[in-house]
C-alpha cells in the first residue's frame, strides 16, 4: 500500500513537471545581445528583464561595491526619463520593478500588463543605452547603500552570516568571491565620477546581456520591437572574464568572530563547494536538504526534537559560476558548548559519508526536488529570472526543463562518495560567532 501510495505522488509530480514545460525562443542581435522570448498569454501579464554578466567578482582591487552601486544607480534616470521618475513611470502603468546583484551577474526586471510591453522594453533600453551617470546621482546612491549596508549588514543579527562577508574572506584567497557584494564604503567614497563611467561603458552592453521577455506576448511583434530598441545599441569590446583558481583547502580553518547585534551565539561549519555547473553542485543541494531543510531533517530532528541541544539549525547554500559554498550551523539551547554541536553535527555528516540513506529518505528527495521545480516555474516572473540565468551563467537555457532530470539521476550512492569529496574536516572552516568579544 505504502508503495502505491509513493509511486502514485512521484507519477504525479512528473505529469505536473510535463505539463511545466517552459517552450521558448531565443536569437541574438547584431550587436551580441541575446534574446529569450517566452510566450504564455493565459493572463495579461508580461515580464521585460535585463540580465548583465556583470557582479562583484568583476569589480578592481580597491573599487568593491561597484556592480552593486550599479543596481541603484541606473534606476536614477536617462536622457530621456527625468531623474527620480522611473518608479513614477512603471506605477502609473501598473506595473512593478526590481534588481539584484550577485557576485555573478545583475539583473533589473518590470512586470507590466502586457499591453504596456512597449514601455518596459523602451525603459531597459533606455537604462542601456542613455543612462545619466554624474555626481548627482553618484552622491545620492552613495547615501542609500550605506544605509542598505547599515540595516542588512551591520545592525542585522547575524547579517554577516547570512551574507557572506563574515565566511567568505575565510573561504577564498585569490577569487574576488572573498569580496562582499555590497563592497566597502571606503572604496565607493574613493572613487571618481569618470571610473563610474568606465565601469558601465566596461559591462552594460549588449554583447554582455541576455534580454528576456516573458508572458501575454506575440512573438513577430515583440522581436520587431526587440530590434527596434535594443538593434541601434552598438556593442562594445568583449569582456574578459574572470578566470581565477583557488588552490584547494587542506588543511581546517579555525576562526571566532563577534557581533554586538547577536545574544546567542552560533557555530557553523563551512565548505568551499564546485561551481554551480557541477554535477556535484546537485548531490551537494540534496545532502544540504538531507541534512537541515525543514524539521524533519535529520539535524533538526535530532538537535532540536530529541536531543534538545539546539534552539535552531540552519545551512545556507550559495551555489556560484566559479564556486560555492555550504554552510552548515547551529544555535545552543541553554548552557549548551558550541564544541557539542559541531560534535553532533560532524556525526551526522559522518552518517552519509559511511552509509546510504534510506530509500524513504531518497523518494522523500525526489518528491521535494520535483515539487520545487514545479513551483520555480509557476509565475512569469519567475520564468523569466530563470530564463536568464540558465541561459548566462550555465550555458544552455533549457536547463529550465532539463534540470530536474539531474536530480532524478542522482542515486544514493552519489550522495555518500559526494559527501566524503567535499564535507572533510580538513578542508573546511569552524567558526564561532559570538555576542560581544572578551577582549
Amino acid at each position: 500500500m505504502t508503495k502505491t501510495i509513493m509511486l502514485s505522488v512521484f507519477v504525479f509530480f512528473m505529469t505536473l513537471a510535463q505539463a511545466q514545460k517552459v517552450e521558448f525562443t531565443e536569437y541574438n542581435l547584431d550587436n551580441g545581445l541575446q534574446v529569450i522570448l517566452h510566450q504564455d498569454n493565459t493572463a495579461p501579464v508580461v515580464t521585460v528583464g535585463v540580465m548583465y554578466h556583470v557582479g562583484a567578482k568583476d569589480e578592481a582591487p580597491g573599487r568593491t561595491g561597484f556592480a552593486h552601486f550599479f543596481e541603484h544607480l541606473l534606476f536614477e534616470g536617462t536622457e530621456n526619463i527625468e531623474r527620480g521618475k522611473w518608479f513614477d513611470i512603471v506605477s502609473a502603468n501598473g506595473g512593478s520593478n526590481n534588481a539584484n546583484t550577485t557576485h555573478d551577474r545583475t539583473y533589473y526586471y518590470e512586470t507590466f500588463p502586457s499591453n504596456a510591453l512597449e514601455l518596459g522594453l523602451w525603459m531597459e533600453s533606455e537604462r542601456m543605452y542613455h543612462p545619466v551617470i554624474n555626481q548627482i546621482g553618484v552622491d545620492t546612491q552613495n547615501e542609500v547603500v550605506k544605509e542598505e549596508k547599515r540595516s542588512r549588514i551591520d545592525n542585522a543579527p547575524y547579517g554577516k552570516i547570512a551574507y557572506g562577508t563574515g565566511v567568505d574572506p575565510y573561504m577564498f584567497d585569490k577569487h574576488p568571491y572573498k569580496n562582499s557584494v555590497i563592497g566597502t564604503m571606503e572604496d565607493l567614497d574613493a572613487a571618481e565620477l569618470e571610473e563610474f563611467k568606465a565601469f558601465f561603458d566596461k559591462y552594460y552592453i549588449p554583447n554582455n546581456a541576455t534580454l528576456v521577455v516573458a508572458g501575454d506576448i506575440d512573438v513577430a511583434q515583440t522581436k520587431k520591437m526587440i530590434e527596434d530598441y535594443f538593434g541601434p545599441i552598438s556593442a562594445g569590446p568583449e569582456v574578459e572574464r574572470v578566470d581565477i583558481e583557488e588552490d584547494p583547502i587542506q588543511e581546517k580553518i579555525v576562526a571566532t568572530d563577534y557581533d554586538s547585534n547577536i545574544q546567542l551565539p552560533l557555530t557553523a561549519l563551512v565548505y568551499r563547494t564546485p561551481s554551480m555547473k557541477d554535477r556535484d553542485a546537485y548531490v551537494l543541494n540534496m545532502i544540504s536538504s538531507t541534512l537541515t531543510d525543514g524539521k524533519s531533517s535529520r539535524m533538526y530532528k535530532r538537535m532540536v526534537d530529541d536531543e534538545k541541544i539546539a534552539l535552531q539549525v540552519l545551512a545556507f547554500a550559495r551555489s556560484q559560476e566559479d564556486y560555492g559554498t555550504y554552510l552548515i550551523g547551529a544555535l545552543p539551547l541553554g548552557d549548551v558548548e558550541l564544541s557539542k554541536l559541531r560534535e553532533v553535527m560532524d556525526e551526522e555528516i559522518e552518517k552519509l559519508q559511511t552509509e546510504l540513506i534510506s530509500e524513504r529518505e531518497y523518494q522523500k528527495l525526489q518528491n521535494k526536488f520535483e515539487n520545487q521545480f514545479v513551483n520555480s516555474n509557476a509565475s512569469i516572473q519567475g520564468i523569466a529570472a530563470s530564463l536568464a540565468t540558465y541561459q548566462m551563467l550555465y550555458g544552455n537555457t533549457n536547463l529550465i526543463n532539463e534540470e530536474i532530470e539531474i536530480y532524478r539521476s542522482i542515486t544514493r550512492e552519489e550522495i555518500k562518495e559526494v559527501a566524503n569529496k567535499y564535507l572533510q574536516e580538513n578542508q573546511r572552516l569552524e567558526l564561532d560567532y559570538l555576542p560581544e568579544s572578551n577582549e
